[in-house]
C-alpha cells in the first residue's frame, strides 16, 4: 500500500469523499454538513491523503486541517468496503498524525458517531481519548469527540 497526498478537489479525492458521504447517509440518515473548504487541506495548514493498493486501486482516504490554536482536526477518514480490515485506516491515521506533528500541529482532534463503532475502536486503540465537543454536531447525542497529542519524530 502507498499513501499519496492529493488536493482535496482532485477527482480521485472527490470520488472518495462522495463515497464517505454516502456512508454517512446510510448510517445517520444524511451527509456530514460540517463546512469544509478544500483550501484547508492544502499544506502547510492541512493535508489530504489517498491510500492505493496493487495496480493503483484506491483503498481509502483521510485528511487533517488546522483546528484552533496548535491543533489539527482529522476529517474524512474512509476505507472502501472491500479493503476494510486490512490496516488501511490505521496506516492513513498514522501518516496523518506524523504529518500533523511535523507541521507543528501536535494536538489532534476529531469527531465520529455511535453508528461508526469500528471508527471509535480504531481511534481508542490508537490512543485517542474523549475530549469536549466542537463544531456543528457538539450537541448531538450520537456524536463522539476524541483527541490525542503526538510528537514529531515518533
Amino acid at each position: 500500500m502507498r499513501l499519496e497526498p492529493l488536493p482535496f478537489d482532485d477527482p480521485v479525492a472527490q470520488a472518495l469523499l462522495e463515497r464517505v458521504q454516502q456512508e454517512y447517509v446510510l448510517r445517520y440518515g444524511g451527509p456530514d454538513e460540517t463546512p469544509v473548504d478544500p483550501a484547508e487541506f492544502a499544506p502547510p495548514q492541512g493535508l489530504f491523503l489517498a491510500a492505493y493498493g496493487e495496480g493503483g486501486l484506491v483503498l481509502g482516504c483521510g485528511g487533517w486541517r488546522a483546528h484552533g490554536d496548535g491543533a489539527a482536526e482529522i476529517k474524512r477518514m474512509y476505507v472502501v468496503p472491500e479493503a476494510r480490515g486490512q490496516g488501511v485506516a490505521r496506516a492513513v491515521l498514522a501518516e496523518l498524525e506524523r504529518t500533523a506533528a511535523v507541521a507543528a500541529r501536535p494536538r489532534l482532534e476529531l469527531f465520529t458517531g455511535t453508528a461508526q463503532p469500528e471508527a471509535i475502536a480504531l481511534y481508542v486503540s490508537a490512543g485517542y481519548r474523549p475530549v469536549p465537543g466542537f463544531g456543528p454536531y457538539m450537541h448531538e447525542t450520537e456524536a463522539r469527540y476524541f483527541g490525542k497529542h503526538v510528537e514529531a519524530g515518533r
